[in-house]
C-alpha cells in the first residue's frame, strides 16, 4: 500500500488535507508492472490511473496495428476522458519500463472529488486537452438495469456478485448497513419495477436473462461443465455445426475462473486472468452457437440409453457427454471454519475479491501458483498478505518466476513449516492461530480475509459404475479405461474416452491429467475431434 507520505510526493495530491490522503492511502490500488505489462485495455470500464515511478505508454489499435500515441511520466494521469465523460477506455495503458502506477476506482474517485474538489476540476481540465488529440471516443455506456445491494461483508452478496462478474452481467453493487434490519439480503433491483429478496442463484440468472432451461432434448453433445476444458468443447463442437450444450451448476471458468492471473497460458505474454480467459471463451461459444445453461446440475448418466438427467428432472439425449466437471477446493481441517465461510474465509480467489482485501490483513494458506498469484494481485490491496506454507519452501510447488516476483515484493510475507490450527471472531473472521511445526510454537495472528488454496478433489461419487474412476475419484480414460472391467467393447476406446463408449473425460477431472489452464484446453479440442470418429461408429452402428 501507498503511504501518506509518499502521497504528498505527487504534485496534484501535495496539496491535499491529512483525511484526503489518509482515504486515498487506503482507497487506491498500488500497482508494480514489468517492461510491456499493461495495466489498462481500450474498452475498460472507467478509472483513473496516476504514474508514480517509471515510464507508461498509451498506445491505440489503429487499422490493425498498435501504436503509441502518448506518454505518461511520474505525476501524470491516464483516464481523465473515461472519469470526465462516463465512457470506457479509448486506448489501452502499458509500462514501457519498470513502473508503479496508482488506480482510482469509480467510487474512490468520486469520494476523493467530495473531500478534494480541486482533483476532478484538475482532470477535467486535463480531459478536455486530450480529446483534442483522439479521434473517436467510445460511447457513453447506458446505466446498467441491474442493481445489487447487500452488506460489504454479507456472504450471500459476495457470492451472488462472482456469480454476476462470472456470467458477464453488468450490475452496480449499493452497499447498506447491515444492521438496518428492514429487508433480507442480499437484494436484486431490476429497473424501477422489480425487486427481488434473497433470491436464489437460479431465480437470478433467469431474472438476468441467463439460460437456464435447455432449448431442447436431442443433442449431438452433452458437455458438464463449463471450465477452460468445457468452454472449449463448446466452441469446437459449435464451430464444427455440432449441436451443442454446456450444462454448469454455477457459472462459467471453473477453478480457473477464481485465478487472479495466469501467466504461462499461450497467447498472454503477459498474463491474462482466470475470469477474462473464462469471459472471453463464454462470448465465443455462444458466438458459435453453443447453449450455456447455468444454475442446473447433471443428476444422473446413463451411459446405456445416452441420456443425461438433470436436477428437476430433465432428460437430455446425445450420442456423446463429455466431463469436463473439474475440480473443488480442498477444505481446511479447522474446527469451527464452516461459519466464517463468506465473512472472512474464502476458497480459491479472483480479481472481483480486491474490494474485500482493501485495507486488510490477509492470510493465504497454500504454495502452489495459484497461492503465489493471488499474494501478488492482493498484495496490491491489502495491509498485510502472509502466505502460510506447511512445507520448508515454495520450491516443491511453486513456478520459479512466481517465488521470484514474491521475493522481489516487500508486501508479501512468507511463513513456511506452520499451519492454521484455529479461527476466532464473532459474526465475522478476526484472527488465526498459526503453528510453527519447526519449533511446536502457536501464535495469534490478525487475519480479517483468509483465502484457502491447498489442492482439490474430484466429485465423481454421482457417476454411474460404468464410468471407472482411480483410488482419487478421477475419470479414467484411454489405455487405463480399456483396462478397467467396465470396457466391454471390442474397440479400444479413443484417448480421452471413459469406460463407458461416447462418454469422453477432459480438463482436471480426468485421471492423470496435468491440471494447466493450456492443458485443459487442449484436451476441450481433442475431445471434439474424437467425437467426430464416435459418431462415424455410432451412426454406422445405427445404420447397420
Amino acid at each position: 500500500m501507498i503511504t501518506v507520505e509518499e502521497l504528498r510526493g505527487i504534485r496534484i495530491f501535495a496539496p491535499l488535507p491529512e483525511h484526503a490522503l489518509s482515504y486515498l492511502a487506503g482507497a487506491v490500488e498500488d500497482i508494480r508492472l514489468s517492461p510491456g505489462e499493461y495495466f489498462a485495455h481500450e474498452g475498460d470500464e472507467r478509472a483513473l490511473f496516476v504514474v508514480v515511478e517509471g515510464r507508461a505508454e498509451i498506445t491505440k489499435v489503429i487499422h490493425g496495428e498498435e501504436r503509441v500515441i502518448g506518454v505518461r511520466t511520474p505525476g501524470l494521469f491516464f483516464g481523465e476522458v473515461p472519469m470526465t465523460l462516463s465512457t470506457p477506455f479509448p486506448a489501452s495503458g502499458r509500462a514501457s519500463t519498470v513502473s508503479r502506477v496508482l488506480k482510482l476506482d469509480v467510487t474512490a474517485y468520486y469520494t476523493l472529488a467530495a473531500l478534494a474538489p480541486s482533483v476532478p476540476a484538475r482532470v477535467a481540465g486535463l480531459a478536455r486537452r486530450y480529446l483534442e488529440s483522439l479521434q473517436e471516443i467510445a460511447a457513453e455506456r447506458p446505466a446498467t438495469d441491474v442493481q445489487l445491494i447487500g452488506p460489504r461483508l454479507d456472504a450471500r452478496t459476495h457470492q451472488v456478485a462472482g456469480f454476476l462478474i462470472r456470467n458477464q452481467v453488468a450490475f452496480e453493487r449499493r452497499t447498506v448497513d447491515a444492521a438496518d434490519g428492514t429487508e433480507a439480503y442480499p437484494v436484486l433491483q431490476l429497473g424501477t419495477d422489480r425487486r427481488l429478496s434473497s433470491p436464489t442463484m437460479r431465480e437470478i440468472a433467469s431474472a438476468v436473462g441467463l439460460d437456464v432451461e435447455p432449448s431442447r432434448s436431442d443433442y449431438d453433445v452433452v458437455v458438464m461443465g463449463a471450465g477452460p476444458a468445457g468452454l472449449t468443447a463448446a466452441v469446437n463442437g459449435a464451430a464444427e455445426g455440432l449441436r451443442t450444450v454446456v450444462i454448469e451448476a454455477v457459472a462459467p471458468g471453473g477453478q480457473a475462473g477464481t485465478s487472479t492471473r495466469i501467466e504461462n497460458y499461450t497467447g498472454f505474454p503477459f498474463g491474462i486472468s482466470g475470469d477474462d480467459l473464462a469471459a472471453r471463451a463464454l462470448k465465443q461459444a455462444k458466438r458459435l452457437g453453443a447453449e450455456i445453461v447455468v444454475t442446473r446440475r447433471v443428476e444422473a448418466l446413463r451411459p446405456g440409453v445416452h441420456e443425461v438427467v438433470l436436477d428437476g428432472g430433465e432428460t437430455l439425449r446425445a450420442p456423446v457427454v463429455i466431463a469436463a466437471t473439474g475440480v473443488d477446493w480442498r477444505t481446511l481441517p479447522v474446527a469451527g471454519i464452516s461459519r466464517f465461510i463468506g465473512n472472512g474465509v474464502y476458497y480459491g480467489a479472483a480479481r472481483s475479491d480486491a474490494t474485500l482485501a482493501k485495507g486488510a490483513d490477509v492470510c493465504i494458506v497454500g504454495a502452489g501458483n495459484s497461492a503465489g498469484q493471488a499474494a501478488l494481485f492482493f498484495a496490491r490491496h491489502a495491509r498485510t498478505v502472509t502466505m502460510i506454507v506447511r512445507g520448508d519452501s515454495l520450491e516443491a510447488s511453486m513456478s520459479r518466476y512466481l517465488i521470484d516476483q514474491i521475493g522481489d515484493n516487500g508486501g508479501i510475507r512468507v511463513q513456511t513449516r506452520s499451519e492454521v490450527t484455529a479461527v476466532h471472531g464473532g459474526t465475522a473472521l478476526e484472527g488465526v492461530t498459526v503453528l510453527d511445526k519447526a519449533t511446536g510454537a502457536a501464535a495469534p495472528r490478525d487475519c480479517t480475509v483468509l483465502f484457502v488454496m491447498i489442492g482439490a478433489d474430484a466429485v465423481t461419487d454421482w457417476l454411474p459404475p460404468e464410468v471407472a474412476r482411480d483410488q482419487r475419484g478421477f475419470i479414467l480414460t484411454g489405455p487405463e479405461a480399456a483396462a478397467s472391467p467396465s470396457w466391454t467393447a471390442q474397440r479400444r476406446p479413443f484417448a480421452l474416452e471413459t469406460s463407458a463408449p461416447g462418454i469422453f473425460a477432459i480438463g482436471d477431472v480426468r485421471s492423470g491429467s496435468v491440471k494447466r489452464v493450456a492443458a485443459g484446453v487442449g484436451e476441450g479440442g481433442m475431445a471434439i475431434a474424437f467425437t467426430h470418429q464416435y459418431l462415424a461408429l455410432f451412426r454406422t452402428a445405427e445404420d447397420g
